[in-house]
């Protein structure tokens, strides 16, 4: 009689560790200041090297935001990771690079999301990635282009392995290596 209490007793405790582990995994998400959803693209090195880079070609950008998490009604949702604690309300310099990320999302995936997050330390917000957003993002691509003494320069050196390690090698025409 008292071995056959023992599977059920066993079945007992891996159902209550699942259970554990589901909780802490949730609790850690929820840390995490990701949104609900599959994480599709990763560039913090946490979990494996990523060298894909996104790149839209018409907007001359390319960048590897810190995640991309995609959510159940199909929207991918671009995460900025911070090492700092949050100010007040997100500098506007970050804001931007976040809306860069957005439009490569919507280039690359041809899905445009609604927003991205920006995960401080402390905090995190997110950013509605609004016409008037992309207007400023776009009016700053061409501030760029216009104030650059070169608005398409050539690699300024000779160095294979420097070009080799490069985070935009890929969505470069002019790679080395």
């Amino acid at each position: 009689m008292m071995m056959s209490g023992l599977p059920l007793i066993l079945v007992l405790g891996l159902l209550f560790l699942a259970a554990l582990f589901w909780f802490r995994g949730r609790n850690l998400r929820e840390e995490s200041g990701l949104p609900a959803g599959n994480v599709i693209y990763t560039d913090t090195g946490t979990w494996r090297a990523n060298s894909a880079v996104l790149h839209a070609a018409h907007l001359r950008l390319a960048g590897k935001p810190d995640y991309l998490v995609e959510q159940r009604d199909g929207s991918i949702i671009p995460v900025e990771i911070k090492s700092s604690l949050a100010p007040n309300s997100p500098w506007d310099g970050q804001v931007l690079q976040l809306a860069a990320y957005c439009a490569l999302v919507e280039t690359n995936y041809g899905v445009r999301p609604p927003y991205g997050i920006l995960q401080y330390k402390d905090r995190a917000f997110a950013v509605d990635f609004t016409d008037d957003l992309e207007a400023d993002l776009l009016d700053l691509l061409d501030e760029m282009r216009q104030t650059s003494a070169d608005p398409d320069p050539e690699p300024d050196h000779g160095d294979r392995r420097r070009c080799l390690a490069c985070g935009v090698r890929e969505a470069c025409g002019r790679r080395l290596a």
